[in-house]
């Protein structure tokens, strides 16, 4: 009786929901972008030069393959009905992974082309200021997390679906200074670090206030069937640790990679700014054999070398007595 009362308690989570919307998506992106590359590219690039690197196609499967993973079925019918953790899988997902992605995958030559001479090219270029883009997407970032917002927009699809084209969105403009196409808009690898920093802290604010909520937070996640058992609280506790731990910490791996390229980039530069300042090497210096024989010509000075220098230098000549008349 009580395994009976338990199965009807559950929900059916892995119940099958098709998203015809989500793989027309799909389709479409994969179809611009094959068309650009293999119509397009070939015509404006210049002759000798790839259309696009095998980084980039890679970025570009593995972004297009991202965002059809967190909007189709599984992720997105169980985050929007019922745990709330999964929803900010979701979120992180479209935020912090899908965009750098397109963004890599996307050559010079086709943002020129998307992005135009015009109001386009204007209007995305001031929305990707560090400090402009750092603030919407903060801001859409605290947004999605206000109890009103995320109540409506599980109940109304379409609400749904504009939160997460602007989320989307101020997430593309926030990484465009980090990894965007337009070199030029690129702020420096130090100032990307702690621009990234700052981008780190925001998740913390309403992953703490999740994390230590012992209520519902949200009324629309606060229904009698519980998936797998979770409780709501738990579920939204899950849900602040993930966004305090997993999605900070993407960003952190992100800094601390960046760093060891930058450090090593600017080491490698240095030692070859050092070997173009030394001097040329003296006509009358001894040869290579000669100083490997003894011992290169940075090595130190020992008490055999000069016992062996002495032994093999001529005696110098003894002095000549003076005669006595």
């Amino acid at each position: 009786m009580a395994l009976m009362l338990s199965v009807a308690s559950a929900p059916d989570v892995w119940r099958l929901q098709l998203h015809p919307e989500v793989w027309l998506l799909v389709a479409g992106l994969v179809g611009l972008y094959t068309y650009a590359v293999r119509v397009v590219g070939p015509k404006v690039v210049a002759e000798g030069q790839p259309v696009v690197t095998r980084r980039q196609l890679a970025a570009a499967v593995a972004g297009i393959t991202m965002l059809w993973l967190a909007s189709d079925w599984p992720m997105h019918d169980i985050g929007e009905r019922y745990l709330y953790v999964v929803h900010m899988v979701q979120h992180t997902v479209l935020t912090l992974v899908v965009p750098p992605l397109a963004l890599l995958a996307t050559p010079r030559w086709l943002a020129d082309l998307i992005l135009g001479q015009g109001r386009v090219r204007r209007f995305v270029r001031l929305a990707s200021l560090p400090i402009v883009a750092g603030v919407a997407y903060n801001a859409m970032f605290a947004a999605v997390h206000w109890p009103a917002l995320v109540n409506a927009s599980v109940a109304n699809g379409a609400l749904h679906y504009v939160v997460h084209v602007v989320l989307v969105f101020t997430a593309v403009m926030m990484w465009m200074p980090v990894c965007g196409p337009v070199a030029e808009w690129r702020i420096s690898p130090p100032a990307q670090m702690v621009y990234l920093f700052l981008m780190s802290i925001v998740p913390t604010v309403p992953g703490g206030w999740l994390t230590f909520a012992d209520n519902a937070v949200y009324r629309a996640y606060d229904t009698p069937l519980r998936a797998f058992g979770i409780s709501v609280v738990d579920d939204q506790q899950a849900a602040g640790v993930f966004m305090k731990l997993v999605a900070g910490g993407e960003l952190w791996v992100i800094i601390t990679a960046m760093f060891f390229v930058w450090a090593f980039r600017h080491q490698k530069e240095e030692e070859e700014l050092d070997r173009a300042r030394r001097p040329p090497a003296s006509p009358t210096a001894p040869d290579a054999g000669d100083a490997d024989e003894a011992g290169g010509s940075d090595a130190p000075l020992t008490y055999e070398a000069v016992s062996r220098a002495f032994a093999e230098s001529d005696p110098a000549p003894e002095p000549e007595t003076p005669q006595r008349p």
